[in-house]
């Protein structure tokens, strides 16, 4: 049985901090495709397009008719546990810092009856039983799959491995780097009801009151804090203050403004929304970004997640607002470099793309428009499930589906 995560004690500076170390690195091109679906919170595996097989583990060539055509697939995620053992003692650094580890044999229901290994959650009773499967990212990014119990408790998410498998906020600091905008204001809300212990909420400028202001400051566990990312040296100061003490940083800013190139004249707005948009996104990582990878390993509150969101038009750009598209894509392009970077650490890099949200820069679009509080709710349930990439919205979602099937049709259809 589970026990109710406790908050850790305060640390005790003369304590040495515990390095980080990874699980087993390597693998295949095939099971790096796998761990690609898992990034988007999908439980997929390959099947034959010749003989129609499940194959597990992801092979190169299938194992029933050596045909090489494996894509991978949504499958069914129940089965039943039908063997388990328990890891005491291993040579291997990772896990030897955190046995007992559970390890299981599942077999998928359907037609196929293929066994897994798996990870098992402490909640999974003994064999035989039913269980729910689900695949998830471990802190070297490949994929694992976990044996979750057909139903969940309030105390299933303190669970250790599975804790060591995603970044959710429960007894974890928070960073929301910019709170004047209704999404940062939403993801404050949204990061304290999900468990977090503080939140650091960033104001680019404390002189100029704002809409909810007053409220942040009334709230408990909620710290202002001047933070504007376009300046080198506040975002230096904060880091050096507030750096050891941040488990997760959420990157909420973002300089929108309508229009693309030939609209607009001069390059003020252009400079403004890449100084945010890109440049920001960089200081923030630079000066947070060592300070997290140091402390990847540090107990229950561990550094555990760099928060990005970025708009969906980063695929392709949207001609109406394309300056503020071509921006996004920089920052999309960032991300994928600090998530490689970040991983020496084990943290993870989450992105969490929207299509446009319902405030004041995209106030004359008509509907469908993302309110502040679903795109908060998408952070949270990616930090808790451990995506890395979400797309929040029917429009994001459909942007992503026209990209898969035609990149250069998507272009067309959002730029002539």
């Amino acid at each position: 049985m589970i026990e109710a995560l406790q908050p850790p004690p305060k640390k005790d500076p003369l304590v040495r901090t515990r390095n980080a170390v990874l699980p087993p690195r390597d693998r295949s091109r095939a099971a790096m495709k796998m761990a690609a679906s898992a990034a988007r919170g999908e439980f997929q595996l390959q099947t034959c397009g010749s003989c129609q097989a499940l194959v597990y583990p992801p092979r190169d060539a299938c194992p029933k008719c050596l045909g090489n055509d494996l894509p991978f697939k949504p499958v069914t995620n129940t089965g039943r546990l039908i063997a388990e053992s328990t890891v005491q003692t291993t040579t291997d650094t990772y896990f030897r810092e955190r046995t007992p580890w559970r390890m299981g044999t599942v077999l998928l229901d359907g037609p196929q009856p293929v066994p897994l290994t798996v990870h098992l959650h402490d909640e999974v009773g003994e064999a035989p039983c039913a269980v729910k499967l689900r695949a998830f990212l471990d802190k070297t990014a490949n994929v694992v799959l976990m044996a979750m119990p057909p139903e969940t408790s309030q105390l299933t998410e303190d669970d250790p491995q599975l804790r060591e498998l995603t970044a959710t906020p429960k007894h974890r600091r928070v960073l929301v780097t910019d709170v004047r905008n209704p999404v940062g204001r939403a993801v404050v809300d949204a990061v304290l009801k999900a468990g977090a212990t503080m939140v650091f909420a960033g104001n680019a400028t404390p002189w100029l009151p704002f809409e909810g202001e007053q409220t942040l400051i009334d709230t408990d566990k909620v710290h202002l804090i001047p933070l504007d990312i376009t300046d080198d040296n506040a975002v230096r100061v904060q880091a050096g203050e507030i750096g050891a003490k941040c488990d997760i940083v959420i990157n909420t800013a973002d300089h929108v403004r309508e229009g693309g190139i030939l609209s607009r004249h001069g390059l003020t707005t252009s400079h403004d929304e890449f100084e945010v948009n890109v440049f920001g996104l960089q200081r923030l990582a630079q000066y947070f970004g060592p300070i997290m990878i140091n402390r990847g390993a540090d107990g229950i509150n561990s550094a555990a997640a760099f928060v990005d969101v970025l708009s969906v038009y980063a695929l392709s750009n949207w001609r109406q607002y394309g300056a503020h598209s071509a921006s996004a894509a920089a920052r999309h392009s960032l991300l994928q470099c600090l998530r490689g970077e970040l991983n020496a650490g084990g943290v993870r890099v989450l992105s969490v793309f929207t299509g446009p949200v319902d405030d004041d820069w995209h106030q004359p679009l008509p509907p469908p428009k993302m309110a502040p509080a679903a795109v908060a709710k998408a952070i949270v349930t990616a930090l808790n499930e451990g995506i890395e990439e979400t797309w929040a919205g029917d429009i994001a979602r459909d942007v992503l589906a026209k990209f898969h099937d035609s990149p250069k049709a998507l272009e067309r259809e959002l730029t002539l």
